[in-house]
């Protein structure tokens, strides 16, 4: 496969593999830290309804899944894209960080969880998945000479 091709098809592969793990810890979190009885998170309407009502133990879930579906995202797309590994990895932290934006335009948080999930969870994760994939840190060092 051309490496134009591999790179094209891995970054939005990898922005859906962040995703899938980002939707699976939002949805089974609640098994791990259930919410207060009466809390109906399955709406925005209800997520608004539940903010005063919820613990900061709450917003552990949130938080993770958000890092973690953008660590996920970047190592994956760091392990297989052909080169240019740290950008790649920093494009699907832009992606997620986009998101989470849109996300507190919506839903709103309280501001200690909105600094501490755009500011640590989707471009430090990012970098974190690339550091871990162990692609070089400079990529001249691959070039043929």
């Amino acid at each position: 496969m051309s490496p134009t091709l591999k790179n094209s098809l891995v970054l939005p592969l990898s922005v859906i593999a962040g995703m899938i793990f980002n939707s699976a810890i939002i949805q089974w979190g609640p098994l791990l830290i259930p919410y207060p009885p009466g809390i109906n998170m399955q709406t925005p309407e209800g997520i608004k309804a539940a903010i005063p009502h919820l613990k900061p133990i709450h917003y552990l879930m949130p938080w993770l899944a958000h890092a973690i579906g953008t660590f996920v995202g970047a190592l994956l797309v760091s392990l297989f894209s052909s080169n240019r590994w740290l950008l790649r990895s920093l494009v699907i932290g832009g992606v997620f960080l986009t998101g989470g934006i849109y996300m507190i335009t919506l839903i709103p948080s309280p501001d200690w969880f909105t600094w501490l999930d755009l500011t640590l969870a989707y471009v430090p994760m990012a970098y974190l998945g690339w550091r871990l994939s162990g692609k070089p840190k400079n990529e001249m060092t691959l070039q043929k000479k």
